[in-house]
């Protein structure tokens, strides 16, 4: 009878342990809080270069979130307004329209039939602030992996990231003045890689 009760006694403190571990991955899994994006507070500053110079400018974030476990994000995605690009170097207005408008051409963005880009985080490796981000930037209706390292500070009160992009606008078939496409252009060559500086204010 001893025996039994031994056995029995065994069982249920299995079944607890069972449950109590059960209960605790559900309450992990739920302790991701999203953070919303803060579009005014937040900065996407490009910058390119061509053979004989280069331009640089901005862009409006649309809008976004930031999942957060403690003090560590583990997913999200924002949306780029495309239509909102501006440059910053010409101060010439005519040549500044000039450069926007051919920006939002079928030469480049192609604004017209694709007025945002957007970013979903897909896997994030590291501790603490310094972390590396991998996720898919789809432009022009084309999505691509890409990767790239970031600094991230949370607490309770919100979240903020910066991170610095390198990015081949090949990829995602912007061609134009490319040498990669086109060998003979000379000195009217614009540079496949560009850079995007990214900052990021997000709040619950």
């Amino acid at each position: 009878m001893k025996t039994m009760k031994m056995i029995a006694s065994v069982l249920v403190a299995g079944l607890l342990a069972v449950s109590g571990a059960s209960a605790t991955e559900k309450n992990s899994s739920k302790k991701a809080v999203a953070y919303k994006v803060d579009a005014s507070k937040s900065v996407v500053k490009w910058h390119a270069k061509k053979v004989t110079g280069e331009h640089y400018g901005t862009v409006a974030l649309a809008n976004g979130s930031l999942n957060v476990d403690g003090a560590k994000v583990t997913g999200g995605s924002f949306e780029i307004d495309l239509t909102t690009i501006k440059c910053d170097d010409l101060t010439d207005a005519g040549y500044n329209a000039k450069l926007v408008g051919h920006l939002k051409s079928d030469d480049f963005f192609s604004v017209e039939k694709h007025p945002k880009a957007k970013f979903v985080i897909k896997k994030v490796d590291g501790t603490g602030a310094n972390i590396n981000i991998t996720g898919d930037l789809t432009i022009k209706g084309i999505t691509q992996s890409v990767t790239f390292p970031a600094t991230v500070k949370a607490d309770a009160k919100g979240v903020s990231a910066n991170a610095k992009i390198t990015l081949d606008r090949t990829k995602w078939d912007i061609r134009y003045g490319s040498k990669t496409f086109f060998a003979n252009i000379g000195d009217k060559a614009i540079y496949d890689d560009f850079a995007i500086d990214l900052t990021l204010a997000a709040a619950k």
